[in-house]
């Protein structure tokens, strides 16, 4: 009977993995005093609920039905946010949406830790699995939150921002992040900066955190549902009836109905514009084939795009085979049922910043259970990366960062001895209710 419970109970475990050598770092501990411990002592004690059981609602068991709750279910009323945007001008004449939580924040101190979101695909503010954690983390301590500042960055053409130059965004395009990181530090120079990224974004993420190294930024990066080997997880897609014709054709469709929101933008006879009206043509396109007919040519600046083929964008654009080069807290949080992410590296190669999480069920960006008390509805991944963020945010001290001086240059803020990059800000601001997605484009991806 011992043995059939054990079973039981292992179904709902999430498998953890560290390295063979965790890193030591130094914590904030009682009374202000600091002390030095390995980063997997730190995660066991100060995230339990990583560890603990996540049972799936009962009419959800499964990812499928997980992954299309996340699309379809009506999550209006639920995890209200409301933004106030900043939309940034690049120097290449391309334009990012952020979006700050609370929309007023003058009563928090100026050191008050930032969640900066990447959402997915074709995504943005609005989504629910952005607002299930930003909704109750940016509310006051004393009302259960953790009293943070928030702040979405919103790829290019999405969540109303417009297309201003002749590229989109993609998986491996990490300059766009890097800009708007140099404005969030320039706006708020004492916050640290917490990333929590979602399935695309958390590819771009995690390339960043590995780009940058020492000079990261990010003070720590959550990432959940990232695709990480983008070459065999599509090829993985499309090996059956479901993977083909409902998520990768739903996701390619989503791309293509983003692309043609943008028309105007792309009727020169620029190549991207070449590609852009080439690809809009397309019947009832998989998102491989996005790729193939755009991603590899307007997915990213030069170099290194545009690239031979969308197998070159993949192999390029891949972040499972970046995970040594990481050098500060990273969680990732996968789910193996995910239909869509089906290749996940649970082997960190040694990096001793890396933890690497397998839900044994959840879906793509689902981890829907009941309410114990109520019944109701909710995400169990809300836990774990609470206090997640709470302990790399408040109780992780971090060495001196290695980035570079920020400067201002013709109304640009750029980082000094990189030319090619700068951001400024653009004249007004919205408020945005997060609840408010796009028409014709599903969401949850």
């Amino acid at each position: 009977m011992s043995s059939f419970f054990n079973w039981w109970s292992a179904r709902y475990t999430t498998e953890v993995r560290y390295p063979k050598e965790s890193t030591l770092i130094v914590t904030k501990e009682q009374h202000s005093n600091t002390t030095s411990v390995f980063l997997r002592d730190f995660v066991e004690r100060r995230c339990p609920s990583l560890y603990s059981e996540f049972r799936p609602v009962w009419w959800l068991p499964n990812g499928h039905m997980q992954t299309l709750y996340c699309v379809l279910g009506d999550f209006s009323a639920r995890d209200k946010v409301v933004y106030k945007r900043t939309l940034l001008r690049l120097l290449d004449g391309g334009t990012l949406g952020l979006d700050f939580t609370p929309a007023d924040d003058s009563h928090l101190p100026p050191d008050t830790p930032i969640i900066v979101v990447l959402h997915g695909l074709t995504g943005g503010s609005y989504e629910s699995y952005v607002r299930a954690i930003l909704s109750p983390g940016c509310v006051p301590v004393h009302q259960g939150g953790l009293g943070y500042r928030a702040v979405v960055v919103n790829f290019r053409g999405c969540a109303g921002v417009p297309v201003t130059s002749p590229q989109l965004y993609s998986a491996g395009h990490t300059d766009d992040l890097r800009q708007a990181l140099f404005y969030i530090s320039h706006r708020y120079p004492e916050a640290p900066l917490l990333g929590l990224s979602f399935s695309l974004g958390a590819n771009v993420m995690t390339r960043y955190v590995a780009e940058e190294g020492e000079r990261s930024r990010l003070k720590s990066a959550c990432v959940l549902g990232c695709p990480w080997n983008l070459a065999a997880n599509s090829s993985k897609l499309l090996t059956t009836y479901i993977g083909r014709h409902v998520y990768s054709k739903g996701m390619g469709r989503n791309l293509v109905n983003l692309l043609k929101r943008h028309v105007s933008t792309f009727t020169s006879d620029h190549e991207v514009a070449k590609a852009a009206a080439v690809t809009m043509a397309l019947t009832k396109p998989t998102i491989d084939m996005f790729d193939e007919h755009f991603t590899r040519i307007g997915g990213g600046s030069s170099p290194p795009w545009p690239f031979a083929s969308a197998n070159d964008y993949y192999e390029y654009s891949s972040s499972h085979n970046v995970l040594n080069k990481i050098k500060i807290p990273l969680l990732a949080i996968n789910a193996a049922d995910d239909p869509v992410v089906q290749d996940v590296p649970m082997d960190v190669e040694g990096n001793g910043w890396a933890i690497m999480a397998l839900t044994p069920c959840g879906g793509h960006l689902g981890w829907f259970e009941s309410d114990e008390v109520w019944g109701e509805i909710r995400r169990w991944i809300k836990r774990p990366v609470f206090e997640w963020l709470r302990a790399t945010g408040e109780d992780f001290v971090r060495s001196p960062p290695r980035w570079r001086p920020l400067h201002e240059e013709g109304g640009f803020i750029k980082e000094v001895g990189v030319d090619r990059l700068g951001c400024k800000e653009l004249e007004g601001s919205d408020i945005i209710m997060g609840t408010e997605g796009e028409a014709g484009l599903l969401a949850g991806l």
